[in-house]
């Protein structure tokens, strides 16, 4: 295993986005990476985009599957992966300039396993920006299950610390699998550097309040296996939170 940063990108109707997450990825001043985009059996142009983007750029990997939903696209690509560090970017989401090797120097510095940072949501066509989102300096398993403070595009994993891991294919699979690795005993790390934004798309599947609360509940009830008192308590810090994080823009 080397190094380098590999890069997690499930990719389903991407085409208005995945370009600007690219650039993004290439603006990075840390170049050894490897971007693993895995077309999710999108209807429109995503795979033909990033394909071109991928003829001129050998860091850029294009892998397509059946329509099979974000976790198991995350798992093709993490199975592919080369690099030490694992990094998420989602196809609508970008990244700031020196994200990778500011969170990378952050992680050395404090021996990390697991780090996330700040970020600000923008509206669907870029031109709306909200205000920085706050995030804990450390957040242990426990402190997680009340939380919403992970951005899946801001994270970052070092497998050499971690051990492997892999995607639940469960509707929140990134949170099942922040969970799943501060079980081990690892605690994440907030940098505090406003270094992602967040596109909020309409239609996406993270804008289903309900859903998502529905399957927040779940994923405390038949992944973690909580008990029906412990998961509620849970469950209404984590709503609470997420109200004060989402109540404005």
């Amino acid at each position: 295993m080397t190094e380098r940063i590999s890069i997690i990108t499930p990719a389903y109707k991407a085409e208005p986005f995945i370009a600007e997450a690219i650039r993004s990825v290439q603006a990075q001043d840390h170049l050894d990476w490897e971007m693993l985009i895995v077309d999710d059996g999108s209807p429109d142009n995503t795979a033909d985009v990033v394909a071109g983007l991928a003829e001129a750029d050998s860091r850029i990997r294009l892998i397509r599957q059946k329509n099979s939903g974000p976790a198991m696209a995350r798992q093709r690509a993490l199975e592919a992966a080369q690099g030490r560090y694992i990094a998420f970017l989602d196809a609508d989401d970008y990244w700031l300039p020196g994200k990778l090797s500011r969170q990378l120097a952050f992680m050395r510095e404090h021996g990390a396993a697991v780090s996330f940072t700040r970020f600000r949501r923008i509206s669907s066509d870029g031109r709306k920006q909200g205000r920085l989102i706050a995030i804990p300096e450390r957040l242990s398993y426990r402190q997680l299950l009340g939380n919403t403070a992970i951005a899946t595009s801001t994270a970052m994993v070092d497998r050499t610390l971690t051990g492997p891991f892999s995607m639940k294919k469960t509707y929140y699979d990134d949170f099942a699998l922040w969970l799943d690795l501060l079980k081990r005993g690892f605690v994440a790390h907030g940098l505090q550097e406003d270094l992602m934004r967040y596109r909020v798309v309409g239609k996406s599947v993270s804008r289903n309040k309900g859903k998502s609360a529905k399957m927040v509940w779940r994923t405390y009830r038949e992944v973690e296996r909580l008990g029906a008192v412990y998961a509620g308590w849970c469950f209404a810090n984590y709503a609470v939170r997420a109200f004060l994080k989402y109540r404005y823009f």
